[in-house]
């Protein structure tokens, strides 16, 4: 379980104030939740209020690394035990969001500090968290279960959308289908200034053309035939919230005129009106196509696209966040377990595999979908890869040979997933990997190439 802080003498600071402990039982008086961590970065103490905060019991989480027990968005990237680490002085007051082992999303306000030895090497790390209630500006982070992440690939995305949420800006959010565009623009409006205004969302794909102006402008009494009353328009339903047009590259050349028309003037005309109506709404659009590519063959306009373009946002294909494969599983997981009252455990070894070696071409889609099916037709503890899609494992066994060039024995199996595991908790770092594992860098070099684990930050 790691070093034992049983016969230790611990001091706890917050605040300036200073309180020093001679028995651990004391800090579990505390009305926050509070862990510390050796140098190895394993749970070696667990306060009782950690526990019903987090729904872990001290038993599971102690002798754990600590991003396994305390999962939260701060683990990568912006952790602040390390940043006390690399500060020397203690870090305070940092919000976030831990998911619990209910799979629930926690906000949180987190203070971290490190007790050295000599030559500042670390003795102990504690973190002391406390639960924000009604969330919003305290810590919540608003975008979203789909959009949990802790991979390098996505934290320019997430760093991002606070800053384009103050905004009236017009976003443009490009990405694969399935990456969690719409996903996105929700976010950006839970934390706008329209949070309180409608969401509505546009599928100019899913509309017929003949619809499709009716649908976003509205129409007048008698505009056409069957016109027998006044129907407000996407436009006009919008007001006060946002617009989400997703899939814009479907949009016909005639409406993009128009649409362009309506962003310059802010202001829209219903079928059949004789007068402009204000548009009161942000516009917020998506599409998986490649829109500069749509210009140059003539089948988008190049003045709507730059119109389009102001902030742009572009989100990573899930090949490419292997570090969220995992975290976004067993949210899902847990979301399931809910939805169709199971209580299954967790993944076997062998589905961890293969959701690691699979490229996921439907993206976070794809896989919530996937651990749905699995959740439905699983009657066991753990889902086991009968419990997958044929194709998906069939698909994941050839990415297995072309790794390593055949079958593996169960022990190198053992090791590819630790070694894996690792690096998604390091952000792809070999160096803090290797530190994580309790080797060198050069030998977990060797190992990544024995086993077939390419580098990918």
């Amino acid at each position: 379980m790691g070093r034992s802080m049983s016969d230790e003498r611990f001091r706890y600071t917050d605040r300036g104030v200073g309180f020093t402990f001679d028995t651990l039982e004391l800090l579990d008086t505390l009305p926050d939740g509070l862990f510390v961590v050796d140098e190895s970065w394993r749970v070696v103490y667990f306060n009782e209020t950690a526990a019903e905060i987090t729904g872990v019991s001290r038993e599971e989480a102690e002798g754990r690394p600590c991003w396994e027990v305390f999962r939260s968005s701060m683990c990568e990237g912006a952790c602040p035990l390390r940043e006390a680490m690399r500060r020397g002085v203690p870090v305070r007051e940092r919000t976030g969001y831990i998911v619990s082992a209910e799979g629930e999303r926690i906000p949180v306000v987190v203070s971290s500090r490190m007790v050295l030895q000599g030559e500042g090497r670390m003795k102990w790390g504690v973190e002391l968290f406390r639960p924000v209630r009604g969330g919003g500006a305290d810590g919540a982070d608003p975008a979203g279960d789909d959009l949990l992440a802790r991979s390098p690939a996505m934290k320019p995305v997430l760093e991002l959308l606070p800053e384009v949420a103050r905004t009236e800006a017009v976003v443009l959010i490009t990405g694969e289908t399935g990456t969690g565009k719409e996903v996105v623009a929700r976010a950006i409006h839970r934390m706008s200034q329209r949070k309180d205004g409608p969401f509505v969302p546009v599928h100019c794909a899913g509309l017929p053309e003949s619809l499709l102006e009716a649908e976003l402008f509205g129409y007048k009494k008698g505009a056409f035939t069957g016109a027998d009353r006044d129907k407000p328009g996407r436009f006009s339903l919008a007001r006060g919230g946002t617009l989400f047009l997703d899939e814009i590259g479907e949009l016909p050349l005639h409406l993009q005129v128009k649409l362009l028309r309506v962003l310059q003037d802010r202001a829209y005309e219903p079928v059949g009106g004789v007068r402009p109506e204000k548009l009161d709404a942000r516009i917020i659009a998506a599409t998986n196509r490649n829109l500069e590519e749509e210009v140059k063959a003539g089948r988008f306009r190049d003045d709507l696209y730059y119109r389009l373009n102001v902030v742009r946002i572009h989100l990573p294909p899930l090949r490419d966040r292997k570090e969220d494969v995992l975290l976004l599983a067993e949210t899902f997981l847990a979301r399931f377990n809910r939805a169709y009252e199971r209580g299954i455990r967790g993944f076997s070894p062998e589905v961890v595999d293969v959701f690691l070696l699979y490229s996921w071409p439907g993206n976070v889609r794809e896989l919530q979908h996937v651990v749905e099916r699995a959740v439905i037709v699983c009657h066991e503890e753990f889902i086991q890869v009968g419990h997958l899609p044929e194709e998906l494992v069939r698909e994941a066994g050839g990415a297995e040979e072309t790794a390593y060039g055949g079958l593996r024995t169960e022990q190198e199996r053992v090791e590819r997933r630790r070694i894996l595991e690792a690096l998604a908790a390091s952000g792809g770092s070999v160096k803090e990997a290797a530190r994580l594992l309790g080797v060198h860098r050069s030998t977990l070099y060797r190992k990544m190439q024995r086993l077939g684990i390419r580098q990918e930050r």
